[in-house]
C-alpha cells in the first residue's frame, strides 16, 4: 500500500512516527508532502522549518522537550550574533541546526533543487519515510497585518488603537516568532504559490497512492500552502485515492500550536467540524472522504464526509499508529464503497 501524507512541522512530524511504525508492521509504503510555507532566509541562510521538524524527528535529533530543533544544541553562534547586533535577533539558530542550513544553501546556490536536496540531507538523518518539499520554487506564506513594528504585549497589540500605522505584510515568522501572533491580523498570503510547481515526484506520489492522509497539522498555515500550489488540489481532487484527513482540533482547543489562532482570522470556528468545513467534501469540491475526530467531538457532522471518532492523542508511537491505522482503514473503506457504487 502506498501512503501520501499532507503535512506540516511538529505535529505533523509526530503523526509520521505513527506513519512510518504502521508502515513497518505492515510493509506500506510512506511518502510525505511536506509544507514549505515557513520557509524563509536568515543571515544568508535557507531555512525550512517543517521539513526539518520532520526529518530530526524522524531521524531521532529532535530535541524532546522543545519539539522543535536538535538534541543537544548549543548556541555560541547565536550569542556572536546578538553581540554584534545582527538582525534579526527574535529568531535563534543552533550550533547543530545551523550545519544543516548550511549545507542546504550551499546546495541550493550551486542549482540543486530542494526536492534533491531534502533528499541528500535524509540520507544522514534514515527518515524511514520519503519526504517530498511541496514545491521546489519559492513559497512564503506572509501574514497581513497591522500594529506597532515592535514587539507588544498581547493586549496593546490587539487593540486597534494601539495600531500605530496601517496594513502590512511580514513574514509568518515574524508574525508568530517575533510577535506571538498578538498583532491584530487580517489574512495570510502564499506568496509565490501561483507560480509554483509541485515538487519532483509530488504529482507522482499522488497519482500512484492508495491512501492519501491529512495529517493533524495547521489547516491554514501549513496545509493550505500545500494545496496553493497549482496542480496539487487538483491531483487530489480527481485522483482516485481516497483522502481523509486528521483534525488537528479537540475539543475546542488545537492539540498543539496556533491554530485557534489562525482559523479565527479566516472566521472560522475552532473545532472539529469547522477544520473539516474548511477543507470542505470532495461530494462538494472539497478534499475530503473521511474526517476522523476524537471521541469528544463525537457528535461532529460534515456534509458528504465520513465521520469517524478514534482516539486523537499522538501520547506515543503506538497511539499514534493506532490513529494512522484507523485512517487508512477508513480509506480502504471509502474506497471499497465507492467502487461498490461504480460497478452498480
Amino acid at each position: 500500500m502506498r501512503i501520501v501524507v499532507l503535512t506540516g512541522g511538529i505535529g505533523g512530524a509526530k503523526f509520521l512516527v505513527g506513519a512510518r511504525a504502521y508502515a513497518r508492521r505492515t510493509g506500506a509504503e510512506v511518502t510525505a508532502v511536506v509544507n514549505v510555507g515557513d520557509d524563509v532566509v536568515l543571515h544568508g541562510l535557507r531555512i525550512s522549518p517543517d521539513l526539518d521538524s520532520v526529518m530530526y524527528t524522524l531521524g531521532g535529533g529532535a530535541d524532546p522537550e522543545r519539539g522543535w530543533g536538535r538534541v543537544d544544541e548549543t548556541w555560541t553562534v547565536k550569542q556572536e550574533l546578538a553581540a554584534y547586533q545582527a538582525e534579526p535577533t527574535w529568531f535563534g539558530l543552533g550550533d547543530r541546526d545551523i550545519a544543516t542550513h548550511l549545507v542546504r544553501t550551499t546546495m541550493l546556490n550551486a542549482g540543486y533543487p530542494l526536492s534533491a536536496v531534502t533528499e541528500a540531507l535524509c540520507v544522514r538523518w534514515q527518515p524511514g519515510v520519503r519526504l517530498l518539499p511541496a514545491t521546489d520554487d519559492r513559497l512564503e506564506t506572509h501574514v497581513v497585518v497591522s500594529g506597532p513594528d515592535q514587539p507588544a504585549d498581547p493586549e496593546s497589540a490587539a487593540d486597534p488603537g494601539q495600531s500605530g500605522g496601517g496594513e502590512r505584510a511580514i513574514h509568518f515568522q515574524e508574525w508568530w516568532v517575533r510577535h506571538r501572533g498578538a498583532l491584530p491580523t487580517h489574512r495570510f498570503v502564499f506568496v509565490g504559490a501561483a507560480e509554483a510547481k509541485p515538487a519532483a515526484g509530488v504529482l507522482d506520489a499522488l497519482a500512484a497512492a492508495d491512501v492519501v492522509l491529512i495529517a493533524p497539522s495547521n489547516p491554514v498555515v501549513s496545509i493550505a500552502p500545500i494545496l496553493a500550489v497549482p496542480g496539487i488540489r487538483q491531483a487530489l481532487t480527481d485522483g482516485a485515492a481516497p483522502v481523509v484527513g486528521v483534525s488537528p482540533i479537540i475539543g475546542d482547543a488545537p492539540v498543539r500550536g496556533m491554530a485557534d489562532r489562525c482559523l479565527a482570522v479566516l472566521d472560522v470556528p475552532c473545532t472539529a467540524a469547522g477544520v473539516a468545513g474548511l477543507y470542505g467534501g470532495r461530494g462538494d469540491g472539497g478534499l475530503l472522504d473521511g474526517w476522523l475526530v476524537d471521541p469528544v467531538d463525537a457528535a461532529t457532522r460534515v456534509d458528504g464526509v465520513e465521520v469517524e471518532a478514534v482516539p486523537l492523542w499522538m501520547s506515543d508511537e503506538t497511539a499514534t499508529a493506532a490513529m494512522v491505522e484507523a485512517a487508512v482503514e477508513a480509506a480502504v473503506r471509502l474506497a471499497g464503497a465507492r467502487t461498490g457504487r461504480a460497478a452498480g
